[in-house]
């Protein structure tokens, strides 16, 4: 294998806590699809994090280092990268078209509200933050440093309008495949059937796969003790330098985690988040042609639906 053909040709970019850990672990179980254990390699977003939480992002820098994760993928069809970053990303996009031009591009959505909250919940339960969610909502926002490794970006990472819009300039819509999570979700096979007909795979082999087995469900740490182990620079600097990410997941979710319900979500923090995406989302039905009430499903539960919601009409959108 040259070295041109080892680079990936198959990018799921995100969105973060949208589903991307489940679609990577479904798809590498596919024959003609290649993905690395190291899910989110980060390549082409260059990090460049905050001494604070360098010890929270794990990433590859060097091309040769990169290029190493690939090394046996040989010949086989797709090789994967799963790196959530690049939909945020407002250089990913352009270096992939650069360096990969005939890729395939996913991108799977969610209920930005729901995003952030999700997002939040785990950097609560891995000590990265003790605030309660309204108050990390504020603190993030009013930052003036931002970026991947440096704020947690709740808001701008679900911000999808340009995130999109950017990876059709550069791939075309046909090389770009926008999923949902609440699809992914409610219907599985039929959602893995949809991406090998994008990709040209057999869809065979995803009907022998388990589609019901949770990836990054929501779980609570087992005490104070096991937040304070997680954020610590020292366990995590030891957990990714001896131990596979793998194992390093299942050790944390098995020893440090226990199941329970989510906790509902603060009303307040609720309602200034709705006012954040709110135009975000009309912009993206126009730009996507269709109504997108999967990435609204819980701006409404238990009480009635915002105006911009009640007037909201399919017909504007697909004119």
């Amino acid at each position: 294998m040259t070295e041109n053909n080892r680079w990936p040709n198959l990018f799921i970019v995100g969105a973060v806590k949208s589903g991307t850990t489940s679609l990577w672990a479904y798809l590498r179980q596919h024959p003609e699809i290649y993905f690395p254990d190291l899910k989110e390699p980060h390549y082409f977003t260059h990090p460049q994090p905050a001494p604070e939480q360098r010890h929270c992002i794990r990433y590859i820098a060097s091309a040769e280092e990169y290029l190493r994760l690939y090394a046996s993928a040989a010949e086989i069809r797709y090789r994967g990268d799963a790196s959530p970053s690049y939909l945020w990303s407002t250089i990913a996009a352009r270096e992939i078209a650069e360096t990969c031009p005939e890729a395939r591009i996913i991108a799977i959505l969610r209920d930005p509200v729901e995003r952030a909250y999700a997002q939040y919940l785990m950097d609560f339960n891995e000590g990265v933050t003790d605030l309660d969610f309204y108050s990390a909502l504020q603190r993030d926002w009013s930052r003036a440093d931002k970026g991947w490794g440096v704020s947690q970006l709740y808001v701008e990472l679900g911000l999808y309008h340009q995130q999109i819009q950017r990876y059709f300039s550069y791939f075309g819509r046909d090389r770009v495949k926008i999923l949902f999570l609440a699809e992914l979700q409610k219907k599985p096979i039929q959602t893995l059937q949809d991406l090998a007909r994008f990709l040209d795979v057999s869809a065979e082999p995803f009907l022998h796969i388990d589609v019901h087995q949770a990836h990054n469900h929501y779980a609570r740490p087992r005490g104070n003790w096991a937040r304070r182990l997680a954020g610590h620079p020292i366990s995590r600097t030891i957990g990714e330098r001896f131990f596979p990410e793998r194992w390093g997941n299942y050790i944390w979710r098995n020893l440090f985690l226990r199941e329970e319900k989510k906790p509902p979500m603060d009303t307040q923090a609720k309602a200034w988040l709705i006012d954040r995406f709110a135009a975000d989302i009309e912009a993206l039905e126009t730009l996507l042609k269709r109504p997108l009430p999967e990435l609204r499903r819980s701006w409404h539960e238990g009480g009635t639906p915002p105006p911009s919601l009640r007037s909201f009409s399919a017909e504007t959108h697909l004119r």
